[in-house]
């Protein structure tokens, strides 16, 4: 009998955006987290630290901040239950500059009474700027809920706003 063990090793780096540092973590199969990093917290690199792996990452995002890019093209494993996977799928269905309500998300998955539930995914969206739960406003088109805090949701639509007439 031949066994075959695989072992898959997670990656990390810290990426340097323009509204502060977050912390990528992930492996061959995707990334699994990008984390935003506190001011007061600092992160010690483990031996998994792989700056090059994620080297791409960091153009990527570069490029969104700089306007030069709508879409991210990085392959993503984001871990949760099956409706939050189903939320997040339909947040990367949410065109560049666009915004919809929780409520959009609940129907567009079938769920048309969770929108609290839906935000409540998003609020545990472990891949945010990727995955774009900053798109998602309320029903009254007013912002709402956002983990890294409502300023920064607002910088991340107004960037996208500002740039949409590019595309």
């Amino acid at each position: 009998m031949i066994i075959f063990i695989c072992l898959i090793f997670m990656y990390n780096s810290i990426l340097t955006t323009p509204i502060g540092k977050w912390l990528a973590v992930g492996d061959e199969n995707g990334l699994t987290q990008l984390r935003k990093l506190s001011e007061n917290i600092s992160f010690e690199h483990s031996e998994q630290q792989n700056d090059r792996f994620f080297h791409p990452l960091q153009q990527q995002l570069n490029e969104y901040f700089d306007g030069k890019r709508t879409a991210f093209d990085w392959k993503l494993r984001p871990q949760g239950t099956d409706f939050q996977q189903k939320v997040w799928a339909a947040l990367q269905t949410i065109p560049y500059g666009k915004l919809c309500s929780y409520k959009d998300i609940a129907v567009a998955i079938g769920h048309p009474k969770a929108a609290r539930a839906v935000g409540m995914a998003n609020h545990n969206n472990p891949i945010p700027i990727i995955i774009p739960c900053h798109r998602v406003i309320g029903c009254n088109r007013k912002l709402i809920g956002y983990a890294y805090g409502l300023e920064m949701k607002q910088q991340l639509i107004d960037l996208e706003q500002k740039n949409i007439s590019l595309y």
